[in-house]
């Protein structure tokens, strides 16, 4: 696995992710209509021409899982025990068809587990930003991390 265990992560370490994304129509059309979301901003051309995006954005449930998805190989592949929880989301720019996202994840802070010896709970920061290195969105995510000795 290449994720790290509790022990690994240091509060203010940053990963720079190599891994980018390239965000399509399809995935914008299809993310929505498995999630039930008929939003015409992401679903229908010539409405959102009237908008002042002037197109199509891309729903920020995707983002949000994409911005968070592409941080796993780098951080918690194969060592995590879940997520806790996703706070202060924001998204500060609107993704487009065509636009390239990289991530940086930040380690905010990090504590072993009082209730459930063995484990660790980490706090990310993962920012994402577009082609044009905007931030598109940022969140702060709580795991639920493997300790290095209980799992040995």
């Amino acid at each position: 696995m290449s994720g790290l265990y509790f022990e690994e992560f240091e509060e203010g370490q940053e990963f720079h992710h190599a891994l980018t994304r390239t965000v399509t129509e399809m995935d914008n059309v299809m993310f929505s209509a498995m999630t039930h979301n008929p939003q015409p901003l992401h679903l229908d051309e010539e409405y959102s021409k009237g908008t002042f995006y002037g197109q199509r954005i891309v729903n920020s449930l995707f983002t949000l899982g994409l911005v968070i998805g592409v941080t796993v190989a780098d951080t918690t592949l194969g060592t995590t025990l879940g997520n806790l929880g996703m706070t202060n989301i924001r998204f500060k720019k609107p993704v487009f068809h065509g636009d390239t996202i990289r991530v940086v994840t930040t380690i905010k802070s990090k504590r072993a587990s009082k209730s459930r010896p063995g484990e660790g709970i980490v706090e990310f920061i993962h920012t994402g930003y577009n082609q044009r290195d905007e931030e598109i969105a940022y969140v702060e995510r709580t795991g639920l991390m493997k300790m290095k000795a209980a799992a040995s």
